[in-house]
């Protein structure tokens, strides 16, 4: 694990997109996870944000984020389907390898698992002739599947090549996960794990995780579940994790510093969260020295 396996996110970062690029690449991070936004809101264009991005040098974590996807029917699921094909196109111009998708938070969705698989395989079979994966993340706020456990039943039921789960911190402290259910993921089902902590030890209401989750999170080493992620973190490494890691810190007052300010917490986060998985491998080691049984 070192800093080429982590990534900002455009959602943590003030400025026009070349400032987030710019600011990203000078901390020392060598790929961006973009908001689809940033791409169709550039005054240029899209093509001509497609070309800044290319240009830069900054590899593409992945797209977000496709909304209130699974579990429709009719003209609702038509649609939906439509808005996907044109995601996946954004993902394949800008050379993103993944497309996210968050759970269903609609009214109109069933929570009938067998017609969330169905649709999460539709679309991860569209994805492949484009060359982009698609992730599938668990929000805490989810009408039916708000747990990564659940999130990963129907990963697992699709059971497609193209299709991954994501896992994001601020999501699974939320809600109190047990971690240790981690373990029965294999590390090349997961797509890509976002991070980010929060200040307060939990979330009491709805309203309150809403507003922490879009407004108050911060980088990890930055909040109150430092033995939480750590847990998590070592988990991962240990399971043979070795894919990408994305900051994504929704957090009002970093909006109001330069972008450069902020990659450089994120750094210093990037820091925290190698030296707490190498800390637990430096400690197995000396525990186990002179002991070959334990190694």
């Amino acid at each position: 694990m070192n800093l080429s396996n982590f990534g900002m996110d455009t959602v943590t970062l003030a400025g026009p997109l070349e400032a987030k690029l710019r600011a990203s690449k000078a901390a020392g991070f060598s790929q961006l996870m973009l908001w689809a936004k940033d791409l169709a809101q550039h005054p240029a264009g899209l093509a001509d944000a497609v070309r800044l991005v290319r240009a830069s040098g900054v590899r593409v974590t992945g797209i977000q984020v496709m909304r209130d996807y699974e579990g429709l029917d009719g003209a609702l699921h038509d649609y939906k389907l439509d808005i996907a094909r044109q995601m996946l196109l954004v993902c394949k111009a800008v050379g993103s390898p993944l497309l996210m998708v968050c759970s269903s938070t609609s009214a109109h969705a069933t929570g009938d698992m067998e017609h969330i698989v169905r649709d999460l395989a539709k679309l991860a079979n569209l994805a492949v002739p484009l060359g982009v994966k698609v992730g599938y993340e668990a929000l805490s706020w989810g009408r039916h599947v708000n747990q990564y456990q659940q999130s990963w039943e129907a990963v697992e039921r699709a059971g497609h090549a193209n299709l991954g789960i994501v896992l994001d911190s601020f999501h699974m402290l939320a809600n109190r996960a047990d971690f240790t259910e981690l373990d029965d993921i294999p590390a090349h089902k997961i797509a890509l794990v976002q991070l980010s902590d929060f200040m307060w030890r939990e979330v009491r209401t709805a309203e309150e995780r809403l507003e922490t989750a879009r407004h108050l999170r911060v980088f990890p080493g930055e909040g109150s579940h430092a033995k939480e992620l750590s847990n998590m973190l070592r988990r991962l490494d240990h399971n043979g994790y070795r894919g990408d890691f994305s900051f994504e810190v929704f957090n009002d007052d970093y909006l109001q510093f330069t972008p450069e300010v902020v990659a450089q917490r994120a750094h210093r986060s990037a820091k925290w969260v190698t030296d707490q998985v190498l800390r637990r491998r430096v400690t197995v080691l000396q525990a186990t020295a002179g002991h070959p049984e334990m190694a």
